[in-house]
């Protein structure tokens, strides 16, 4: 297995990637904006991608998008073919993806929407923290995206105020603050206190 930056080379996985997407949304019934294998593509021209493979079989993939003039950037799309599903994929691509990000746009925020609880605690493992929409991107393009969702109609109920997806975010910046807090605080006494809030959180969203 292996998990690399995506390129033109990968074109010819457009189409399972949209239709792995599409009936991950079935399957679990919730939204997940569907996305054509075009835009697809231009993702993996731009490299703002990374593919995970085995041999030549696709296993799963992530992109990334920006916005607000590159002040945020979105990791979106995560998706494992459900061939290789429950066995960790999910979590090493999503880190790929990440890493990605801070390295092409190191000042950017990086946030995302999601109804998922795995995906919400592998972004706690990251350094996301949980924020109100009002934190993310303003920029329309990006709520437009969430149109093919079916729950968009709440969404636009609540004027992009909350939705049943739960908005996290890593601001570097504050990511660099709390590191070096961290360092001046007993370090094995802050974990704990991360450890903590993670779990209330996850507990909550179980509820």
């Amino acid at each position: 297995m292996k998990i690399v930056i995506a390129n033109t080379s990968h074109f010819t996985y457009a189409d399972i990637i949209c239709d792995t997407i599409g009936e991950s949304a079935k399957v679990r019934g919730t939204g997940i904006a569907k996305r054509s294998p075009e835009y697809i593509k231009q993702k993996l021209e731009k490299g703002n991608a990374v593919i995970a493979l085995d041999g030549e079989r696709f296993a799963g993939f992530c992109y990334i998008e920006v916005w607000g003039h590159e002040k945020f950037v979105a990791n979106s799309g995560l998706i494992v073919h459900p061939d290789f599903r429950n066995k960790g994929l999910a979590k090493k691509i999503k880190k790929a993806v990440f890493n990605l990000s801070k390295e092409k746009f190191p000042d950017a925020k990086i946030f995302g929407i999601t109804t998922g609880l795995a995906v919400m605690k592998i972004n706690y493992e990251l350094g996301y923290k949980p924020v109100t929409f009002s934190e993310l991107t303003d920029d329309p393009e990006f709520w437009k995206g969430c149109q093919t969702c079916k729950n968009f109609d709440i969404l636009t109920r609540t004027e992009r105020k909350m939705c049943l997806c739960t908005g996290m975010l890593h601001d570097p910046k504050a990511a660099q603050k709390e590191k070096e807090i961290e360092e001046k605080v007993n370090g094995k006494a802050f974990k704990r206190l991360k450890r903590i809030k993670e779990q209330l959180f996850l507990k909550k969203k179980q509820k």
